[in-house]
């Protein structure tokens, strides 16, 4: 797959690798998801996009607000993520007009981070959750999994068990076994295994992981990182070949132990 590059609305994200084995969100008949991603810039539309369709879902986009009721009508999506501000119908019109033709379809708007009352009102209109700009692809595919799950417009397949090698997580219950052992993290290791599981074989900048980890508004050292991927070695790697790698001067990757 082509790499998604850098966006200044989005920050540092690349979807260039493949999981090791992937546990797919599937619609009660079995086919994909269907997403429709409705936002006026081309470019922010396109990546996410390729985020969702890397999921394994079927994508539509629309460029404004009477192009997305339209393809809703046709398409009919499992979710929907609408950007708050559109060229010619304020968004929460188009939600209004989305819910006639879609009344279960979980919607998730995208909103400036300064525009409170635009949050505020979308969520008040009926809007299932939103994220604000620039947020990072791999939230935005997490929340639409989370609302879909609710939804009940699919059903997960292995859905909470990320696997890479002998080692495996379970979202759901918080347990990591290596080879059959138990493992036992704290909550800030469970978050960051988690993270370099869902992208096996890809290095991920230590900006990366403070962004996803600890969150934008993290005000400490990047030295953290090095310190939880320490604790994570010791835990995962001890007496086993080592599944934790730091690639010098980029970021740290997970792959099967040879």
């Amino acid at each position: 797959m082509t790499a998604i590059s850098s966006h200044p609305r989005l920050g540092q994200q690349h979807v260039d690798q493949p999981r090791l084995k992937r546990h797919e969100l599937l619609r009660a008949d079995g086919g994909p998801v269907r997403v429709l991603v409705v936002d006026d810039e081309a470019a922010l539309s396109e990546l996410l996009s390729m985020a969702l369709r890397y999921e394994g879902w079927e994508v539509r986009s629309a460029g404004d607000g009477a192009e997305a009721v339209r393809c809703a009508r046709a398409f009919r999506p499992d979710a929907v993520v609408l950007d708050v501000m559109l060229p010619d119908i304020d968004g929460l019109a188009v939600l209004g007009r989305l819910r006639r033709e879609l009344p279960e379809a979980p919607v998730l708007f995208l909103a400036a981070r300064d525009a409170v009352e635009d949050r505020i009102a979308g969520l008040t209109a009926g809007g299932d959750d939103y994220v604000t700009k620039p947020f990072s692809l791999e939230e935005v595919v997490a929340r639409l999994r989370g609302l879909i799950r609710r939804s009940g417009a699919a059903a997960g397949r292995g859905d909470s068990l990320l696997t890479v090698g002998d080692l495996t997580l379970d979202e759901d219950s918080h347990e990591v076994s290596r080879g059959g052992e138990a493992v036992h993290l704290t909550a800030t290791e469970f978050e960051l295994l988690r993270y370099l599981m869902r992208n096996p074989r890809r290095v991920l900048s230590k900006a990366q992981i403070l962004d996803r980890v600890w969150s934008y508004d993290f005000g400490g050292q990047a030295n953290v990182v090095e310190l939880y991927i320490s604790y994570l070695r010791k835990k995962i790697d001890a007496g086993r070949p080592p599944m934790i790698h730091t690639r010098r001067g980029a970021g740290y990757l997970i792959k099967p132990g040879e």
